[in-house]
């Protein structure tokens, strides 16, 4: 991501402070009747009133639609006009402009650190603490709520991605973050051969794209296909096979989940440049798309949808993309295939949230109002509504999921249809459209899946449910577990077979860099991203080498060792924090 200008200069320049703007030490020290403490929240709210919502996460940009919408309006009387950065072009060009104008909006979604560090005291969010009192469902985490306004003498947001799990728990549900997802069907088709290492899945993968060289749609097969859109310090793509085996990145290193290693990634025997090599390999095999340089996601994703791609790194891409319910019943679709000496990196529970944060804007038209909605994406009605729909949102209870006469939570045969089925249209009295349409796009999880629901006593998570993984049973996913000792889910089997480590989550933000850090690190990234693609598609082994030797030299010419030692202390006071967290909760 890059900032077009820099937010200390910027608000430096804008002369914007709490005095400045006129904003008072606290924007809700008093309540709506002037008294210094609050009713609880009312029940109803007689005009509607649309509100503006700044979010870094978002994907779509305009005024909500469909049932979610609905939901809100009945709640809340509030329409929610969201602005989406990721959509306005990236970056932070519409953030920086937002803050020079002195409103970044009603309901603020934002990065915690540095950006809510340098907008409270630019005025430009509401202290909540006339409120918070009856936010009675974000203060059961309000452990994690004080962490998070620790020294800045006020409730200036709340953290999102909260668990009640202890932090060394592992905050996924039936799928780990990452893994060496392919074609199952395809690799039974080839004898279900064992898998030692990561080198050895590449003559595996050869034989299954020997074994269907076209997809359905009579186009070629490649194994690995590629993209570019995710790459920061480094190739993305070249970065995720180390997480099969407990590393994951901070800046410049790759930092093992328990502290016992970290790398450079341009050490020539650091797992990023075994990655380079094994995408060189491959290549060489004839197994990478030669698409791979030029498309984007959306691209590599249509292809997976379209049997095109073999292999995934993530199972939230793969399967998402593949498993259908036609495929499914044929067999078909991506699951993991364990390699014998991995180690998948796994996140654990974030006891004081997430990277990002929710926030009242200092000019919010109604932040009582606003309030009162922040509080409810905390309660279990707002959990189940707001989350993420790729992270097993069940949705609004009584439409698609109910507890049936077992006291257990179920998919209605609505929710079926809308959740798993390809999708579903509402009825009028929820706001009409299509299920997926009508979903929520704030794209926050506020609560993880994975905590249970304090009304039912299980996840919120529907994929989760007994239930479910009962209902949901079909062919391939039936072959699956006869071959994985009958795990019902991934996590399941690298739980028992000891495949799995959790880096603690100690909710740690890295500090932001000096200008002379920022200005190193970005020629230096721009560097290793150009030399690694070329590595993955070199002619020969020797231009390879070659290349590495080129960019490692380059690296270092630039000051490549001087930011590696800021990123190395980074990495290991993470580790300090993931330490210090297991202690407190244990």
């Amino acid at each position: 991501m890059t900032t077009t200008i820099s937010r200390r200069t910027l608000f430096a320049g804008l002369g914007l402070s709490a005095a400045a703007i006129g904003l008072s030490a606290c924007t809700g020290s008093k309540s709506p009747n002037g008294s210094g403490s609050t009713s609880p929240f009312p029940t109803a709210w007689s005009d509607e009133i649309s509100i503006d919502v700044f979010d870094g996460l978002a994907n779509q940009m305009g005024t909500q639609p469909g049932w979610f919408a609905k939901i809100v309006k009945d709640k809340f009387n509030l329409k929610l006009n969201i602005i989406a950065p990721n959509v306005a072009g990236g970056g932070d060009t519409l953030y920086n402009t937002r803050v020079a104008a002195g409103n970044l909006g009603d309901l603020i979604i934002t990065d915690k650190g540095q950006k809510m560090d340098e907008l409270v005291p630019g005025g430009l969010l509401a202290d909540m603490t006339v409120y918070y009192p009856n936010m009675t469902h974000a203060a059961r985490f309000d452990k994690a709520v004080k962490h998070l306004n620790d020294g800045k003498n006020g409730v200036y947001g709340v953290p999102t991605q909260v668990s009640t799990l202890k932090p060394n728990e592992s905050s996924e549900g039936v799928d780990p973050t990452f893994g060496p997802f392919l074609r199952w069907d395809l690799y039974g088709k080839v004898g279900y051969p064992a898998v030692g290492t990561l080198e050895d899945l590449l003559p595996v993968l050869k034989q299954m794209q020997d074994a269907s060289p076209t997809a359905d749609n009579g186009k070629k097969t490649y194994a690995i296909s590629l993209f570019k859109d995710w790459d920061g310090n480094m190739m993305n793509n070249a970065k995720q096979p180390a997480c099969y085996y407990g590393y994951d990145e901070v800046g410049f290193v790759l930092a093992m989940a328990d502290g016992s290693d970290y790398q450079s990634i341009l050490d020539s025997k650091s797992n990023y440049i075994r990655n380079l090599r094994w995408f060189h390999k491959a290549n060489q095999m004839g197994l990478v798309d030669p698409d791979s340089t030029t498309q984007n996601y959306d691209t590599l994703f249509t292809k997976i949808q379209n049997g095109q791609v073999l292999f995934s790194f993530w199972p939230w891409q793969g399967q998402a993309a593949y498993n259908t319910d036609a495929h499914m019943a044929a067999g078909k679709g991506f699951m993991i295939a364990p390699l014998k000496d991995m180690k998948i990196f796994s996140y654990g529970a974030e006891a004081y949230g997430g990277k990002q944060i929710l926030a009242i804007g200092s000019k919010a038209k109604d932040p009582e109002r606003v309030a009162a909605f922040a509080d409810w994406l905390f309660s279990s009605d707002g959990v189940y509504t707001n989350n993420s729909q790729t992270m097993g949102a069940a949705g609004p209870k009584g439409l698609t999921w109910d507890v049936n006469s077992a006291k257990l939570p179920e998919l209605t045969d609505f929710g079926k249809k809308a959740l798993v089925g390809g999708g579903a249209d509402l009825p009028a009295d929820w706001g009409g459209g299509t299920y997926k349409d009508g979903a929520s796009w704030i794209n926050t999880t506020l609560v993880m899946p994975i905590d249970k629901d304090p009304d039912t006593g299980y996840p919120y998570s529907y994929k989760m449910w007994k239930t479910y993984q009962d209902a949901s049973k079909n062919p391939l996913t039936k072959d699956w577990a006869s071959r994985m000792g009958g795990a019902a889910t991934t996590m399941d089997y690298l739980r028992q077979n000891k495949q799995v480590i959790v880096g603690p989550g100690a909710s740690f933000t890295t500090p932001t860099d000096s200008s002379e850090i920022e200005t190193i690190r970005n020629q230096v990234k721009a560097i290793i991203i150009q030399q690694s693609w070329k590595m993955s598609f070199a002619n020969s082994d020797s231009e390879l080498e070659s290349l590495l030797s080129d960019m490692q030299k380059t690296a270092d010419g630039l000051g490549y060792q001087k930011v590696l030692a800021v990123d190395m202390a980074y990495a290991k006071a993470q580790n300090d924090a993931r330490i210090a967290i297991v202690k407190e909760f244990a």
